[in-house]
């Protein structure tokens, strides 16, 4: 029996954009319908509670059944760790702004928008349609000028990602797959080892604007995740609407690679969106 296409608006990246101004770029209302809107982080500029409410009021006009975010290095309030640490007092920041940022992201106004904002980990959610489906989450990537959510590149922050789910959300790309920038390929080889434990369906990320796009990487069957081998290779999309469409074939040892941010690499809200349908 063939499995069930779900539908997943991706995006990231977004950095405070305000879907009624930016009438002259792609990612602009009306957007299609679909099952699960995805949000791979950076929602705000540099934090603060104002900007987490516009992104949340912005996400409420998607039109999906389920809309899943997870925060980027921009979302400073969100990072626990980094907010206590980079507290500056004289600009008036206070211990308690990262608990409140919080309780905004899965407060009222977030469930008013249908979004639900998740931490590190593996969780599993089943749509009206009895589709089901489990999907990793991290915020953190390498850091970069001493934003949140970040690590060195020594530090392996995704050992808790030891087998198989359908899709990984991150905000961070993995090593060598769309992540190039001037500074180079900035990818986390550690995240690359887990996905190859893994072996999504689907890998969506962003952080890295001039890697917009997608790639598909089929996986050797004979590999262990340690040694594993990959092609990445350009993906067939429908460019035809101001969105993107890519259909996952159902091959298992095949992932698709979606860097979907936004913001352009000049600042740009330039980019267009992904609708991708899986087969769960």
């Amino acid at each position: 029996m063939s499995p069930n296409n779900a539908s997943f608006l991706i995006i990231s990246d977004t950095h405070g954009l305000d879907i009624h101004e930016n009438t002259a770029h792609p990612f602009r209302l009306p957007l299609p319908k679909v099952d699960v809107l995805l949000h791979c982080g950076d929602l705000t500029q540099v934090g603060g509670h104002g900007p987490f409410r516009k992104a949340l009021k912005m996400l409420g006009e998607i039109d999906a059944e389920l809309k899943l975010v997870i925060a980027g290095n921009h979302d400073l309030e969100l990072d626990g760790e980094y907010w206590r640490s980079h507290l500056n007092e004289e600009d008036g920041d206070e211990p308690e702004e990262h608990d409140q940022a919080v309780a905004i992201m899965k407060g009222p106004l977030a469930k008013e928008a249908g979004v639900t904002y998740l931490e590190q980990g593996t969780h599993t959610f089943t749509l009206k349609s009895g589709v089901s489906f489990s999907i990793y989450v991290s915020p953190y990537s390498p850091a970069i000028n001493d934003y949140a959510f970040g690590y060195p590149l020594s530090e392996n922050r995704f050992a808790d990602l030891k087998d198989h789910v359908d899709i990984m959300m991150t905000h961070g790309p993995p090593k060598n797959i769309l992540d190039a920038c001037p500074s180079g390929n900035v990818g986390c080889d550690h995240l690359l080892v887990a996905l190859s434990r893994a072996k999504p369906l689907l890998h969506c990320f962003g952080h890295i604007h001039e890697g917009h796009g997608a790639r598909t990487i089929s996986w050797d069957e004979k590999a262990d995740a340690e040694n594993y081998l990959m092609v990445a290779k350009p993906v067939d999309i429908d460019k035809t609407e101001r969105w993107h469409t890519v259909r996952k074939s159902e091959n298992l040892h095949e992932t698709l690679a979606v860097n979907a941010a936004i913001q352009g690499e000049n600042g740009e809200f330039c980019n267009a969106p992904w609708l991708v349908y899986l087969p769960l």
